[in-house]
């Protein structure tokens, strides 16, 4: 087993199936005990009786609970040895129509709470440890209706790059993965529509979209002993060295990524 015995957190776990809940079954299934974090604590029960590990209600923007997740973790199990962040959501929408406060909400999930997850953790982390950020290829690979969340993820990227110097002397690693689009519960209404799924995958070269044991896997490897650090990793098919659709590609366009659209 790879991380046998080793501490593993994991906030963003909510989610039955998605990426978060894939990279925590995976982190047990090679040994880890696993403390699994996120707003909604219902799945989580869920999800910690699955991993015989811990569920801990936990908003990443409040720093405050991602404080108490970490000691939580710590005082149930020891020293973290790994820990991933995949909270997130997808910022829907475009710069004519942005207001402040959606400017703010994506700040707050996607940036300011990567900073209070990467200080909390590597505080009370063993030396030696691993921290790995859920990023997306939209941060360098523009994909409209996503603009507040991209720009978000890509300074959650930049975040990453200065945790690893300032981590780096303690033998702790510090890197983000860049999934592509994303086969998902979250996503389930886009791809429900018609021909949406076939577009997104003519763009991948691989022929497909990502599904969540793509990434489990990804961090699982950055978690285990690999000479990488201060980098954001493509998990994508390929998808980097291409494109993403356009909104006037898919079918439907905007409309298709409004969850309460007329069906």
């Amino acid at each position: 087993m790879r991380f046998k015995d080793k501490v593993a957190v994991v906030l963003g776990a909510s989610a039955p199936g998605g990426c978060g809940w894939a990279t925590a079954v995976a982190l047990a299934s090679e040994g880890a005990r696993v403390v699994a974090a996120a707003r909604r604590t219902e799945p989580l029960a869920e999800l910690a009786r699955k991993t015989k590990g811990l569920a801990v209600a936990c908003d990443i923007t409040n720093p405050e609970q991602v404080r108490a997740l970490a000691e939580k973790a710590v005082a149930t199990f020891g020293p973290i040895d790994i820990a991933v962040n995949a909270a997130g959501g997808p910022g829907i929408g475009l710069i004519n129509d942005t207001t402040r406060e959606k400017l703010q909400e994506a700040l707050d999930l996607e940036y300011l709470g990567s900073v209070y997850f990467i200080k909390e953790m590597a505080a009370r982390m063993q030396n030696g440890g691993a921290i790995v950020m859920f990023s997306s290829i939209t941060s360098s690979q523009p994909s409209m209706p996503h603009f507040a969340y991209a720009c978000a993820k890509a300074a959650t990227d930049c975040l990453v790059r200065y945790a690893a110097l300032e981590y780096g002397p303690r033998g702790i690693r510090v890197n983000s993965i860049q999934p592509g689009p994303i086969k998902t519960d979250m996503a389930a209404h886009l791809y429900a529509v018609p021909g949406v799924e076939e577009r997104f995958a003519a763009e991948v070269p691989v022929g497909r979209v990502g599904v969540p044991a793509d990434y489990a896997e990804a961090v699982l490897w950055l978690a285990g002993p690999c000479y990488i650090s201060g980098a954001s990793l493509p998990i994508s098919g390929g998808n980097q060295l291409t494109r993403m659709p356009r909104m006037d590609e898919i079918p439907l366009g905007f409309a298709a990524y409004n969850k309460d659209r007329a069906e």
